[in-house]
């Protein structure tokens, strides 16, 4: 397992970073180069649930809130798969990277917001990172700069 790092600086206050990131109108708009139509549905809590699915909410991936404080940073712990509308966590297929992380960090300095990301993947996952984060991070970008 790595842990694959992006950042963009924008112009723009970490309240106004943070809505674009999580609101729901948004979320799918950065986040369609993973999966185009893509939704968070989260309950806010530590501990509790977080999904993260395609339209139809019978694929994607079960998580967990590890750390929040709004505006500021925002960890998930990632622990297992939904597919067909079943969540898996205790398959052999899915223990390989449970527990892995996924955090935004937003560090607001005079107006001006760097957004910091962190993945943990296995290696066979970086170019779609790669390519989902850049393109992902521009749309975050442009949207908090209007």
């Amino acid at each position: 397992m790595e842990t694959f790092k992006y950042q963009t600086e924008i112009d723009a206050p970490a309240e106004k970073v943070w809505d674009i990131l999580w609101k729901e109108d948004t979320y799918s708009k950065w986040t369609h180069f993973f999966s185009p139509g893509s939704q968070m549905v989260t309950d806010w809590k530590v501990g509790g649930k977080t999904y993260f699915t395609d339209v139809s909410k019978k694929n994607g991936m079960v998580s967990t809130i590890d750390k929040i404080e709004k505006n500021k940073y925002l960890i998930f712990k990632h622990l297992g798969e939904i597919t067909d509308g079943v969540e898996d966590t205790e398959s052999e297929k899915v223990k390989v990277w449970s527990g892995s992380k996924e955090a935004y960090y937003l560090e607001e300095n005079n107006g001006k917001t760097t957004l910091k990301v962190e993945v943990d993947s296995d290696e066979n996952y970086k170019e779609m990172f790669d390519n989902g984060f850049t393109k992902g991070l521009q749309i975050i970008k442009e949207l908090s700069e209007k």
